[in-house]
């Protein structure tokens, strides 16, 4: 089996906190949201993950070593390949057409879930869905009777169905996959200047492949700020009976209420915090209530009621406005 992960996006929504890292590398409840994405991917397949592939910018060699050791990390070969235009979604996945045969799985970076599954490779492919209130701010599937995929549908203006497409894929036949997308490519077949994925899922529908949908317990987002803090205290909630708290903290006269990530040489004076906060490696935190927030590595907190907020990290806060989006290497001092 293999992974491949398109992550080439600017990530423009999760801005400021993206202008310094790429958004499957911002960090929620202790681990990046990539390295999140390759565990629960891990947990549903019945068979050993080969080779993770990630489709990227050009993000430099510090991103790419993280990347390549969370594959190592989860026992399979990393390979980075670059997507130098961002030309869609099927564009995305054919850029890392040298590893495209045999099993694959396609999985957006920003996309987490949960669910208890094992991968179906009875079918030609599986794509996940998951049934929402709003189905025109999505993609969606149609299907018939046998549960098989009929037709995609991109934001529809009036009901066609609930079942909106999460952004994770199995194909059974890589070589095929690789074959229908680059027949878009061949036959310039775009929707608003970009190669859509769906589009090439579509024809091979009419070709006589067999697709499914499987569904998910949950699906959890993580492309703007609220849906990113939301997402945190999901996966920390699932997390609860995990001690999440590093023994290497320094405590003063503060109280911490879980479930809470705190990561090594955090210090803590006169506080409360939590519950639903990740803080990140040596964070200082005085005088200060924080629930329902991510703080990155090394901020300086100080004076602060801060709630349903995102801090990122070498920022130096002193306030007490409760609802923050602050991206790295930002001093704010506000007058108490």
């Amino acid at each position: 089996m293999k992974i491949i992960i398109p992550m080439a996006g600017m990530g423009k929504r999760m801005r400021p906190h993206t202008l310094t890292i790429p958004k499957p590398l911002i960090p929620i409840a202790g681990k990046p949201i990539i390295q999140h994405l390759v565990e629960d991917l891990s947990k549903v397949c019945r068979e050993k993950i080969d080779e993770i592939a990630f489709v990227t910018g050009f993000f430099g060699g510090d991103v790419e070593h993280d990347l390549l050791q969370i594959a190592k990390n989860a026992g399979s070969k990393g390979k980075i390949f670059y997507q130098e235009n961002a030309l869609g979604t099927a564009h995305a996945v054919l850029c890392a057409e040298k590893i495209l045969e045999g099993k694959i799985i396609v999985a957006f970076a920003d996309t987490l879930f949960r669910a208890n599954f094992t991968i179906d490779e009875s079918h030609d492919g599986t794509v996940w869905v998951h049934k929402v209130a709003n189905p025109g701010a999505f993609g969606v599937v149609k299907t018939n009777s046998e549960n098989f995929i009929t037709d995609f549908i991109e934001k529809p203006k009036d009901f066609v169905s609930d079942l909106a497409i999460i952004g994770i894929y199995y194909f059974k036949d890589g070589a095929n996959l690789k074959k229908e997308l680059q027949h878009l490519i061949n036959s310039n077949i775009q929707k608003e200047g970009e190669f859509q994925l769906t589009d090439a899922l579509q024809n091979m529908t009419k070709n006589g492949k067999k697709l499914t949908v499987g569904k998910i317990d949950e699906w959890l987002d993580c492309g703007n700020k609220n849906a990113t803090v939301y997402t945190n205290q999901r996966v920390l909630e699932l997390k609860k009976s995990e001690d999440l708290v590093s023994k290497n903290i320094n405590v003063n006269n503060s109280l911490i209420i879980k479930p809470c990530y705190i990561g090594e040489e955090v210090e803590l004076s006169n506080s409360i915090i939590g519950p639903y906060v990740s803080i990140g490696n040596g964070t200082k935190i005085n005088n200060s209530i924080i629930a329902n927030s991510i703080i990155q590595e090394n901020a300086v907190i100080e004076n602060a009621n801060i709630d349903n907020s995102m801090i990122g990290s070498y920022v130096e806060y002193q306030g007490n406005r409760n609802n923050l989006n602050i991206g790295d290497y930002t001093s704010i001092t506000q007058d108490l």
